[in-house]
């Protein structure tokens, strides 16, 4: 794949996805966090290049709450660039046409929420009406986020098949952080509760031996736990609601085939009407699973001090809930103050450090992604980056001059 840095930028037009899908505070509006940071910064490098940016970008899915417009995503950007950023909030062909027209080398565009368009997820995404309209200007296309990479959307791929492609500096820094850490002994640390992602990285890293150690948490944990023939009280309901259960014959597989390599929660937190009480994991009764207990704390702990590398992706209970937070604290603070290398993914695991004050410096990278991360680690060719390995072969000869 090529990088955006092998690229005459000055005065062309570049098409720029990115991932700035951001948590919605109280009142419904978008918050800066790592995402609108590093991508802010990187659409700042190309406008210092004199190129006139054109960015993609995604709010949300169609039916949820945080499915809104990207207009106030342009005033975060305009904070973290330093610049002005025209919003386009019409998806009016013309008036979009007219906007990229008017541009002056170094301006940024913001177009609205791509997954507005109709024809986003379309079975032809180069043939979408996005792709048409900017296509016939366009010089290079950058794909600068590999948490949307797994996707086969019209803004992701339906550019490649058209016009020079490039990765950008977000996606460059996420590959060569994934590269790194599949290399060496790792100690794997899953929480939340994406079941069917997380037992596929297990089986594999546990199977090829990259995984030397795998620390469970959150609901992804209860799963095992009522697949190790453990009571998990009102959780079973969780699991049953959310169609975790489905999982449990896979879970098991994994605990009977390297059960030794696979750390469960010796105990837990409950939430009893509101509010903490220990258990044993073998002991529950009652209540609900809501973190993992002060010994697991402990013990996973004392693994990570003493881990070479470590991946975390997921929280390690509802830290959100007061009183539950604990274990997340306390094992992303381990992480922190080890000497491994570190890489962190998924969005509430990234949101969980920003929210329990745990210093992000500390960790060697985090990364911006979530599903995609766990996709790609798990050895699976992602849309985006296959795209742009294709259109290698179909541009390779061209530059932007």
């Amino acid at each position: 794949m090529r990088s955006f840095l092998e690229f005459e930028l000055k005065g062309k037009r570049v098409v720029k996805r990115v991932d700035i899908n951001s948590p919605l505070d109280a009142q419904g509006n978008p918050v800066i966090n790592p995402r609108i940071r590093r991508h802010g910064e990187s659409i700042r490098k190309l406008s210092d290049a004199g190129a006139k940016v054109i960015v993609l970008g995604h709010q949300g899915r169609k039916g949820e709450e945080d499915f809104i417009s990207l207009l106030k995503h342009a005033k975060l950007l305009e904070q973290v660039t330093g610049k002005q950023v025209e919003f386009i909030s019409s998806m009016d062909a013309d008036k979009i046409r007219a906007a990229v027209g008017r541009m002056q080398n170094g301006d940024i565009l913001l177009l609205e929420n791509v997954r507005m368009w109709e024809d986003e997820e379309g079975a032809k995404p180069w043939e979408s009406e996005i792709v048409k309209i900017l296509t016939p200007t366009t010089d290079l296309f950058i794909l600068d986020a590999l948490s949307v990479s797994h996707r086969e959307h019209a803004s992701v791929v339906g550019f490649m098949k058209h016009v020079p492609s490039a990765m950008g500096p977000v996606l460059r820094d996420e590959i060569s952080a994934l590269n790194s850490i599949g290399e060496g002994e790792l100690s794997l640390v899953l929480g939340g509760g994406k079941a069917k992602d997380s037992i596929k990285i297990m089986g594999k890293w546990l199977k090829e031996e990259k995984a030397k150690e795998v620390l469970l948490g959150g609901a992804l944990s209860v799963l095992f736990l009522h697949a190790a023939g453990h009571n998990v009280g009102d959780s079973y309901e969780y699991l049953k609601a959310e169609g975790l259960l489905e999982f449990e014959k896979q879970a098991r597989e994994i605990l009977e085939t390297y059960g030794n390599k696979v750390l469960l929660p010796v105990d837990v937190g409950l939430n009893i009407e509101g509010k903490r009480v220990e258990a044993r994991a073998n002991a529950v009764e009652k209540g609900s699973i809501f973190d993992i207990g002060e010994n697991t704390m402990d013990a996973y702990a004392e693994r990570l001090l003493g881990a070479r590398k470590i991946l975390v992706n997921g929280p390690m209970g509802v830290y959100e809930k007061k009183g539950f937070e604990l274990g997340t604290k306390r094992i992303l603070e381990a992480i922190a103050e080890s000497n491994a290398y570190s890489l962190v993914g998924g969005g509430h695991t990234i949101t969980a450090i920003e929210e329990l004050g745990v210093p992000q410096h500390k960790f060697s990278y985090i990364s911006l992604s979530g599903k995609a991360l766990i996709e790609y680690l798990s050895g699976k060719e992602l849309p985006g980056i296959k795209a742009l390995k294709e259109n290698l072969k179909v541009h390779g000869a061209l530059k932007v001059a």
